[in-house]
């Protein structure tokens, strides 16, 4: 299984490099059957993250076709205050300390990565995943009218109103999507992913090396549906 990570002006470093550690461990219990590296739509370059200006570089260009799964990373910055109205005026590469997570978030829909992620959703060998905000990247860009998903608490009910069936839960498998809730899902969504794709043994592996226990239930639509409580 091959992975890539995306990278974009704004992403939070936890959501890329969370996974990014996980499934690179899970490579080395496997004996290379996981490989992992960080992409851009743009191509090999430094990407801003929105925490104080923290650089990784994207060794690759964001491939669509290649089968394996693709990570999409949220943003870091400001929340906002109850009422504050986010300014999209700024175009993409516009990134400045401090913006709102949504505008971080918006930004993305005016680079190529809308186009490339819509290719990866369609290439059968392919699944698409996503934690925090990185759910809301591939609604913004329409993708996930009524898929089922999580994304941090704090936008649920922004995924709502792109047409998403919102799940809230710890990770959510919906088949060739797979997503985290909030920041920290990163490392349970990547030990998912390595038990789904490669197995148990090696997800138990890494968890025991990291010394992290997943938590909650990973929802799948599976079993009757429950009463309510």
């Amino acid at each position: 299984m091959h992975a890539q990570i995306v990278l974009f002006d704004g992403f939070d470093p936890l959501d890329a490099v969370a996974p990014y550690e996980v499934l690179y461990a899970g490579g080395t219990a496997s004996g290379g059957a996981v490989s992992v590296e960080l992409v851009s739509a743009e191509g090999p370059r430094e990407v801003v993250s929105g925490t104080g200006g923290l650089v990784l570089r994207a060794t690759a260009a964001l491939d669509p076709g290649r089968g394996g799964v693709v990570v999409v990373p949220g943003a870091s910055g400001r929340v906002g205050e109850p009422g504050e109205v986010p300014d999209q005026d700024a175009g993409a590469g516009d990134w400045q300390p401090d913006e709102l997570i949504p505008v971080l978030l918006g930004r993305t829909l005016a680079t190529e990565l809308p186009a490339l992620l819509r290719a990866a959703m369609d290439a059968p060998e392919v699944t698409v995943g996503a934690v925090c905000g990185g759910s809301l990247v591939l609604a913004m860009a329409g993708l996930l009218e009524g898929r089922r998903a999580t994304t941090h608490h704090l936008g649920l009910d922004m995924l709502d109103a792109t047409g998403v069936h919102v799940v809230n839960a710890r990770v959510v498998d919906d088949g060739d999507l797979v997503t985290g809730a909030g920041v920290t899902s990163g490392l349970d969504l990547g030990l998912y992913l390595l038990e789904r794709e490669v197995g148990p043994r090696i997800a138990q592996a890494v968890e025991e090396l990291f010394a992290y226990e997943r938590r909650g239930t990973v929802w799948r639509d599976h079993g009757p549906a429950p009463a309510a409580l």
